[in-house]
């Protein structure tokens, strides 16, 4: 439903901040991760999640697009909460619980407040695979340098497809033509051979 909330920074503290967007005071609940990459900024970005519960809605901020993809993919696991999924975001840095979950580290994963050694294992079965197939960093990494063809592979990867051979689609692709293509006919092309 939202996307990010861009605003003033209004009060910032290590468990939540609260942001201040067309008059409105957001309470945002934030990893230590978030809270270390925000210093001491007076405006800030942050991508959102909402948790709507009975008795709650929540929001959940995140300083990058990544952060919150991994966040996701961890409370998508029976088990794991938005609460739990923030915890284990604040125990070590996204790119560590990505490493632990591919390499199917356990005894990492169990360090993390909160998981246990059951919890861990079914984090490895239920994510090892779908973190594998995007490729390690593909969670936290997001292109930078936006060119045509790295816009078209990170489309293909977010669509599902395995990063390897979105790459071959997308190299084939540009290959196959003369002229530079555009975003879209780079798609098309390497949906064909996909």
């Amino acid at each position: 439903m939202y996307e990010y909330i861009d605003g003033k920074l209004a009060f910032k503290c290590p468990t939540y901040v609260v942001i201040e967007a067309g008059g409105i005071g957001y309470h945002i609940h934030i990893s230590l991760n978030t809270y270390s990459a925000l210093k001491d900024q007076e405006r800030c970005k942050l991508y959102v999640w909402l948790s709507v519960k009975e008795d709650s809605h929540t929001l959940f901020g995140f300083a990058d697009e990544g952060e919150r993809r991994l966040f996701l993919h961890l409370i998508s696991v029976n088990g794991i909460g938005p609460n739990t999924g923030r915890m284990m975001l604040s125990s070590i840095s996204p790119t560590e619980i990505e490493q632990a979950i591919i390499q199917g580290d356990i005894n990492q994963i169990k360090r993390i407040k909160g998981i246990g050694p059951k919890s861990a294992q079914r984090l490895i079965v239920e994510l090892q695979d779908k973190l594998k197939k995007n490729g390690s960093g593909t969670l936290i990494s997001v292109p930078q340098n936006n060119t045509s063809k790295d816009e078209a592979l990170s489309a293909l990867v977010m669509l599902g497809f395995a990063k390897n051979a979105a790459e071959k689609a997308v190299d084939g692709a540009v290959k196959s033509s003369a002229e530079v293509l555009s975003v879209e006919s780079i798609i098309k092309i390497a949906l064909k051979t996909l």
